[in-house]
């Protein structure tokens, strides 16, 4: 399913989720730098340019290039009262088929933090996946330690299912998460045998 970028836009009680645009750099640039020591310790390390516009251009055209081509859906959180960035959301690794499935990621400037935009977000991102995009399973990971995060995905509907060892390089070491998952209609533990 191809989604277009104009129309992708999904309205929340508080905020827009739209693509970033290439007017995001400042404030982009402005609350990750601001944020980095709240961030660092939970996403990949950083490259030396990652707060550049270069850096930041190329990431406009590939979340214009992901969401032409069906295969992540890259979304700033915007506040509507006064147009301020608050973090981003992704659904990427769409996977159609008999998987019809995505993996959720988001991060949230530190100032913004723990206000309930991203469980607001996340609530608003999972049910355009599953109605309009017709996914059927979001799954996430953090680290386990990770006790905000983990929160947020349980109240936010998720349910634990297991660990992945050495799942992804995080401030540039190996580290094994949680794996949580929603799924459009809970058929856990159910089959079609009588």
């Amino acid at each position: 399913m191809r989604l277009s970028r104009r129309k992708t836009r999904i309205e929340t009680e508080r905020m827009t989720l739209r693509p970033p645009v290439h007017g995001d750099f400042r404030a982009w640039s402005d609350l990750r730098r601001e944020s980095r020591d709240y961030l660092s310790p939970w996403e990949p390390a950083w490259a030396a340019d990652h707060l550049s516009r270069r850096a930041f251009t190329n990431r406009v055209y590939w979340a214009q290039r992901s969401i032409s081509g069906g295969t992540a859906l890259p979304l700033f959180l915007i506040r509507r009262q006064d147009d301020a960035l608050l973090g981003a959301i992704t659904l990427d690794n769409i996977r159609r088929g008999p998987s019809l499935s995505g993996t959720l990621g988001y991060w949230t400037g530190e100032r913004h933090a723990r206000q309930g935009y991203m469980r607001e977000a996340i609530l608003a991102l999972v049910h355009y996946a599953y109605h309009r995009m017709d996914l059927s399973r979001i799954e996430a990971a953090c680290l386990p330690e990770n006790a905000p995060s983990r929160g947020l995905l349980e109240a936010s509907g998720f349910k634990y299912e297991g660990v992945a060892q050495s799942y992804l390089q995080i401030n540039g070491r190996w580290r094994t998460h949680v794996l949580y998952a929603a799924l459009r209609m809970d058929r856990r533990g159910r089959t079609d045998a009588g």
